[in-house]
């Protein structure tokens, strides 16, 4: 059976019940991270200023991709932000169960960018980024409550990931990334 409106949205149809607002501290939280974005935004335009122009391999600056991704995310910030202070985020799916934040899996993934930008220098960036994703995962995995005893798979995943990086920045690119060797793969 057909609905009588088929060419309406499902939140404007008659038979469609009203949509659950969001509770004010939801919309506080909302705004918080919407302006957040924004704060972050225009720290990363603030570092840029100081990143030169002059133009480069593909005609473009090293301050270029800076740049976009700060416009980006204050482009976002402000999108998110509108949202937060219209109503709420559009068309969130309900989120099962505690709406609190893991704060473990928040340290696990936290620890490993810490570790990464401690150690790049002294174990090299495959091993440091291999380190950095296995923290990552199983931040995540606790996160979800799956199980995290993979720490060996995600190790050599890990490295199997930072390996082509580190050989294409450095090969392709002639950017010079952290090595434990002298031959140019660890």
């Amino acid at each position: 059976m057909s609905s009588p409106q088929p060419n309406l949205p499902l939140e404007m149809r008659p038979d469609h019940p009203e949509p659950a607002r969001p509770s004010r501290q939801t919309l506080m939280w909302e705004t918080l991270v919407s302006a957040g974005l924004i704060v972050v935004g225009l720290g990363m335009a603030i570092g840029a200023v100081d990143i030169p122009s002059e133009a480069g391999y593909g005609g473009v600056g090293a301050n270029f991709l800076p740049w976009v991704v700060s416009i980006m995310l204050v482009i976002c910030g402000a999108v998110l932000l509108w949202h937060a202070r219209t109503g709420g985020y559009r068309s969130m799916e309900e989120v099962a169960g505690d709406e609190q934040p893991d704060w473990m899996g928040f340290v696990w993934v936290s620890a490993g960018l810490l570790l990464n930008a401690a150690l790049i220098e002294h174990m090299g960036f495959i091993l440091s980024c291999a380190l950095t994703y296995l923290l990552a995962v199983q931040g995540l995995k606790r996160a979800y409550g799956k199980p995290h005893d993979t720490w060996i798979s995600d190790a050599l995943t890990g490295m199997v990931i930072a390996a082509p990086v580190y050989w294409l920045f450095t090969k392709f690119l002639a950017i010079n990334l952290p090595g434990l060797t002298s031959t140019g793969w660890l």
